[in-house]
């Protein structure tokens, strides 16, 4: 039976609106003949992946890429037909759900290479993939320095049809490129090499959002954009592009205020202790929504205005200080990442307060928390 969507007084508020403007303005800054990866894995990093997809492909993107074959089916089952690049490297078990989806997956081991082929000549038809190579980063792919040896075997697997090649740097987004442009050299004499044994992908890509920002020389046929479609940059030394704007907000309603007096403590452990009589707003949102879990630090923006938290951020609730707001009361909407009046908390700012990085904060929170769209 379908139920309505049960409220919540805490959400992630999602601008679709905001996505599809970062979107034409990602579009804007490629030539024509460059073709817009969206990069959709993990919900489209914490989004919601179908509607995020849509707005892509609606705005400039023309292919998606997901992680895992649920990512993709929950894309297939919502109609959607555009390419889709399978990212990682898959065991044999999951190759027939490759096939029942239509997924071009990455290939970095000659072992999958060959089974999917053997795949591909029993239906008839080739199998897509792009072939994932190892320029540096040594997590996925076929090793660059062995290249001569698997670009003969490949050539020789008539079942696949080669959709595409790629790499991915490690270090796209600092200021030192050297790392990156070694990576890009390695790209580079690999793809020559597996030109030279007769394979020929249809596309070549290597950049991710650093690499779309900074180093355009590595653009080739496709780039692939993750965290700067929501308006987010992945450091804060990479170009700016004029235009993109955060597209994700977090905020919750103020449940309770409680009153204390000199002395009170609030929360687990009694870390914080009232120096005057004072005011304690209660927000439903805590560590098991995705909330770093800190004592005493960060912020919330209430009327416009930053209110500290006090006390130990616990699993479903955190707490704040009141006592300079008189106005604020029950049912008063805080924003937790985001922008209110003329005042932002960014996601840099949480990542700071988790010791960790923005795309750990977009990603984790978490779904118990519902998703809002605006903007549609």
């Amino acid at each position: 039976m379908n139920r309505p969507s049960l409220p919540r007084s805490a959400w992630v508020e999602v601008d679709l609106a905001a996505l599809a403007q970062n979107f034409r303005q990602l579009r804007a800054e490629l030539p024509p003949a460059t073709r817009l990866l969206f990069v959709a894995k993990d919900d489209a990093y914490g989004l919601g992946v179908g509607p995020a997809s849509r707005v892509a492909l609606e705005h400039g993107a023309d292919r998606l890429a997901v992680f895992t074959l649920s990512e993709a089916s929950e894309l297939r089952t919502a109609g959607i037909t555009a390419p889709i690049l399978l990212l990682g490297e898959r065991l044999p078990d999951e190759l027939p759900w490759v096939l029942e989806l239509g997924l071009e997956p990455c290939v970095g081991r000659l072992e999958i290479a060959r089974q999917l082929s053997e795949l591909g000549q029993q239906r008839g038809r080739p199998v897509p993939v792009h072939l994932k190579l190892n320029t540096g980063m040594n997590r996925f792919g076929l090793p660059w320095q062995q290249a001569a040896t698997w670009s003969r075997e490949l050539a020789e697997l008539s079942g696949l049809e080669f959709a595409g090649v790629l790499s991915h740097f490690a270090q796209s987004d600092e200021l030192d490129k050297t790392f990156a442009r070694n990576q890009l050299a390695r790209f580079e004499h690999s793809l020559a090499t597996l030109r030279a044994a007769g394979v020929n992908p249809r596309l070549v890509h290597q950049c991710n959002s650093g690499g779309f920002l900074d180093l355009q020389e590595a653009h080739f046929d496709v780039v692939r954009v993750g965290i700067l479609a929501q308006g987010i940059y992945p450091s804060a030394v990479c170009r700016r592009i004029s235009g993109l704007t955060p597209v994700m907000s977090v905020k919750a309603r103020l449940v309770a205020v409680q009153l204390v007096a000199p002395g009170d403590s609030v929360g687990y452990g009694m870390r914080w202790r009232a120096e005057r009589p004072g005011r304690i707003g209660v927000l439903p949102i805590g560590y098991g929504d995705g909330y770093p879990r800190v004592r005493n630090e960060g912020s919330v923006l209430l009327h416009g205005r930053r209110v500290p938290i006090v006390g130990g951020v616990t699993m479903d609730a955190l707490m704040v200080d009141l006592t300079d707001l008189p106005a604020a009361e029950v049912g008063d909407e805080a924003v937790l990442q985001g922008s209110q009046g003329g005042e932002t908390i960014p996601v840099q700012e949480l990542a700071a307060l988790k010791r960790s990085v923005s795309y750990d904060v977009l990603v984790n929170w978490r779904h118990r928390l519902p998703r809002v769209y605006v903007g549609r």
